[in-house]
């Protein structure tokens, strides 16, 4: 079960989601348009975040800058099919998925579920003495994939579910080279349909967050995919 706010500015596909949510076991909390959506985060926390992308006051694409400003939690798009370019914006800006109009309810609970299923964050903070912590380093970088942490260095990074996962798949094996496909299967799950410029949009978010703190681990494999640089820097 999880806590969902669900924007969308058309009253009729709100009430196929919530619908769809909440025979899945979710609670469903609903706004209208942008500035309701940012009223109702403040209000409350939630697991999941299902945008549309036009919407009076701020449309999806800024309430999702502003909550990625504040907050790692998972974002999904709901966005038109000929609206390419807001859907890559809407990922660049730190969305993890998105679903295109008209859509299969029963796919997007799956999206949701799936988003929620690459959620680890430990909410009640450290562990406890039962849990063994998984740890991964390579360089100066290191995942705590237990309490889903990342470090560069002395620097704690701000990473999306997403961009965390695809960090994690990259560190099974520093320096091989992964298909765009591969790190689908690893950071989404089998049988999961993501484009390719989808996976260029979040590596490029992951580039840009280390960039910022002095560092770039990931080097793109023209051609073929993305890998780790093998010293980790």
């Amino acid at each position: 079960m999880a806590d969902v706010l669900l924007v969308d500015d058309d009253g009729h596909i709100r009430d196929v989601v919530r619908f769809a949510l909440t025979q899945a076991g979710h609670r469903v909390v609903e706004a209208a348009d942008g500035r309701a959506a940012l009223a109702a985060f403040a209000a409350q926390p939630f697991d999941v975040v299902i945008l549309d992308i036009v919407m009076p006051e701020e449309d999806g694409l800024e309430v999702c800058r502003k909550i990625r400003a504040e907050s790692p939690v998972p974002i999904l798009f709901l966005s038109s099919r000929d609206d390419e370019l807001d859907r890559v914006l809407g990922l660049e800006l730190g969305a993890d998925d998105y679903v295109t109009k008209p859509f299969s309810p029963r796919e997007l609970v799956a999206r949701v579920k799936a988003m929620l299923r690459r959620v680890q964050v430990d909410r009640a903070g450290a562990p406890g003495p039962e849990v063994e912590v998984e740890i991964r380093r390579h360089g100066r970088l290191t995942l705590d994939l237990t309490r889903h942490r990342c470090f560069f260095a002395e620097t704690e990074m701000t990473l999306t579910v997403t961009e965390f996962n695809l960090l994690a798949a990259l560190l099974r094996a520093p320096g091989r080279a992964y298909t765009r496909d591969e790190l689908v299967e690893r950071a989404w799950g089998h049988g999961h349909h993501i484009e390719d410029r989808t996976i260029d949009s979040h590596v490029r978010r992951i580039r840009r967050k280390f960039e910022e703190v002095g560092g770039d681990p990931v080097e793109t494999v023209y051609g073929l995919g993305y890998r780790l640089r093998a010293d980790g820097t």
